[in-house]
């Protein structure tokens, strides 16, 4: 059975929003700011060989599908993207481009439950705040990785707001790397 893996590019004060500069926020593109070493590069390297599937919003997959097509590298990041299962959660993608991407428009949670069903591995969310929350809401994230910069940027999107309980979570591994950007790893412990 797979997993639901959250993964997050998250500022002190819990912002996510642009870590990487394509959406126009303005303080797009902060994450760059900081090196992640060695350690920070082989975590998210090692994260992405280990993932069995994406699942991505809409915005971060239309981000994606313009950026890993036309890339190489030489840790197979590209390859990898490319070539395994993309799962897009809209209700306004109908025909997407980008190979081996199916468009969920369902129940989130429906659909969840059965991408675990079909695969054995880590179904991996980069991004995709809207839909991490709403995944964190209805306890279907099995692992949340949060990349924790040294920055409070005091605006944009965060990840935590509102929810309709607590969340309990347990964690299970933190490591400080490059320029003092934390490496936390969360298991659900509800």
């Amino acid at each position: 059975m797979g997993r639901i893996i959250v993964t997050e590019f998250m500022s002190l004060d819990g912002v996510v929003e642009d870590p990487g500069g394509s959406e126009g926020f303005k303080y797009g593109g902060w994450s760059f700011e900081f090196s992640r070493g060695d350690k920070g590069d082989k975590f998210k390297l090692d994260e992405t060989m280990n993932s069995d599937a994406l699942l991505l919003g809409r915005v971060t997959y239309e981000g994606f599908a313009e950026a890993w097509p036309s890339r190489q590298d030489e840790f197979g990041f590209a390859d990898k993207f490319n070539s395994m299962p993309k799962y897009v959660v809209s209700r306004t993608l109908s025909d997407p481009s980008w190979t081996n991407t199916t468009v969920l428009d369902g129940d989130l949670g429906e659909a969840v439950a059965k991408l675990k069903q079909e695969h054995d591995g880590d179904i991996v969310v980069h991004g995709s705040v809207s839909v991490a929350q709403a995944l964190l809401e209805d306890d279907l994230v099995d692992e949340l990785r949060l990349m924790v910069f040294p920055v409070v940027l005091g605006t944009g999107k965060r990840l935590f707001g509102e929810t309709s309980d607590k969340k309990k979570l347990r964690l299970t591994d933190s490591n400080i790397v490059g320029d003092g950007v934390a490496i936390l790893t969360y298991a659900s412990a509800g």
